[in-house]
């Protein structure tokens, strides 16, 4: 089963599985990590923005323009911010890493 890493804002890491198919805001919520996703999942806020490791930032899909719509919204937005209900794991995505944005 893939890996994922959520870098919390403190820098504590935490690997969890990331089985196919489920988006890193899924992913979050299983593992109880603090993101609140509040649309669930449905492209409507920008509350499960997450800061994509730059070493993995150019092997995601493209950002829609409704996702970049929302993300406009975020808070300590990033040049590699990204919404994560967008972000679907697949196979390419074993291992990725993400950060928590930073906090106000």
């Amino acid at each position: 089963m893939p890996k994922m890493t959520f870098v919390e804002n403190d820098g504590t890491e935490k690997e969890v599985d990331a089985p196919l198919g489920l988006s890193v805001l899924e992913i979050a919520q299983r593992n109880d990590i603090d993101i609140e996703g509040a649309c669930e999942g449905s492209l409507a806020c920008a509350t499960c923005h997450v800061v994509i490791d730059p070493s993995w930032y150019g092997k995601l899909e493209e950002v829609s323009e409704d996702e970049e719509d929302m993300l406009d919204l975020a808070f300590n937005l990033t040049e590699t911010s990204r919404l994560g209900c967008q972000l679907i794991i697949s196979e390419e995505l074993d291992g990725l890493k993400v950060k928590l944005p930073d906090a106000l």
